[in-house]
């Protein structure tokens, strides 16, 4: 059921079916000459089911509404294509169009993404059934689909509101927040979510990601933002949210670098092992993980370690092959 924010701007509850993440805040703003969607959920059926319905709730059929992504996860742009139909516009940051690319270049940036885990000591056997989990590949949106750039500083204009765009890399490159200054309203996407904390993983064109986030996030925090439109459960304080993101993210740095010294000369992959996480499996064991939530704690050990790196507290050798990582 959509929910009424402000006037003609709702909420749209998309259900996550089977994701940790249980349920996408989409957000569409109605006007007389463009109506405007703020991410889709993931191409599965429940999803589409779930999306359409509440747009028709609201008047609208597909092809109505031009999609707003606010990053390139599957979770966030899996349906652009079916909302926009042939006559919406599919609008994203210029650094995060790859999820669009056509299939060839698809290929070749995810075979270099695989590369990146194997250096970091995901193994072989596993990363070779990855893909048949990970929704980043098998809920993304169709290949090649068209789409238009935004950068950061651009203006968007809907139902009366006006939406600047805010490029705030970390969760992705090409992750952007909407600004609607004269409401004192913020789309943040996955930037900051008040219920959950967002997921950091390494990227191979944003190095050092969990740097570019903290001072993303030191940015967003000097907005007056009275009412918050995170991408995923409930609303909060941004300010007071920013400041226990920052703390969080210093102490999981301590306990990266504590991992390391215990363990020096391991994989990310191992020292991943030693780091707490919020994840149900079996025995709450590392070797039991669900293979898709072990896929992004490598990435987000890695992101640390990373920036450990840039911090001159950690140093990483190549043995063999494999990435090591040392006290400084």
């Amino acid at each position: 059921m959509p929910e009424e924010i402000l006037k003609n701007l709702y909420r749209l509850p998309i259900p996550l079916v089977g994701n940790p993440l249980k349920e996408l805040n989409a957000y569409l703003i109605k006007g007389k000459d463009r109506n405007l969607l703020i991410d889709t959920g993931f191409r599965q059926p429940a999803c589409r089911q779930a999306l359409f319905e509440e747009m028709a709730q609201l008047g609208l059929r597909p092809g109505d509404v031009d999609v707003l992504a606010t990053h390139l996860h599957s979770d966030h742009t899996g349906l652009a294509p079916d909302a926009a139909g042939e006559k919406g516009t599919i609008y994203i940051s210029r650094l995060d169009e790859r999820i669009f690319d056509p299939e060839e270049q698809a290929d070749e940036y995810w075979s270099g993404v695989e590369k990146s885990f194997m250096v970091e000591g995901f193994p072989n056997e596993l990363l070779a059934h990855i893909w048949d989990s990970n929704p980043a590949h098998s809920m993304a949106p169709p290949r090649g689909v068209p789409h238009a750039c935004l950068e950061d500083g651009d203006v968007l204009e809907a139902g009366g509101y006006k939406l600047r765009c805010l490029l705030m890399p970390g969760h992705t490159p090409g992750q952007m927040c909407f600004w609607m200054e004269e409401q004192g309203a913020m789309f943040l996407g996955d930037h900051v979510l008040f219920d959950i904390t967002p997921n950091i993983t390494a990227w191979n064109d944003l190095p050092d990601a969990l740097g570019a986030y903290l001072e993303s996030l030191k940015r967003i925090r000097e907005y007056d933002v009275r009412l918050s439109l995170p991408g995923h459960r409930g609303r909060g304080d941004l300010k007071a949210r920013v400041d226990q993101l920052l703390l969080h993210h210093r102490l999981r740095l301590d306990e990266a670098l504590a991992a390391v010294k215990h363990h020096p000369g391991e994989s990310a992959y191992q020292l991943a092992g030693y780091m707490t996480w919020k994840i149900h499996s079996k025995s709450n064991t590392w070797e039991d993980f669900p293979l898709t939530q072990k896929w992004f704690a490598v990435g987000e050990a890695v992101s640390h370690l990373e920036r450990l790196q840039a911090e001159g507290s950690v140093k990483r050798v190549l043995e063999d092959g494999v990435a090591a990582y040392y006290p400084a």
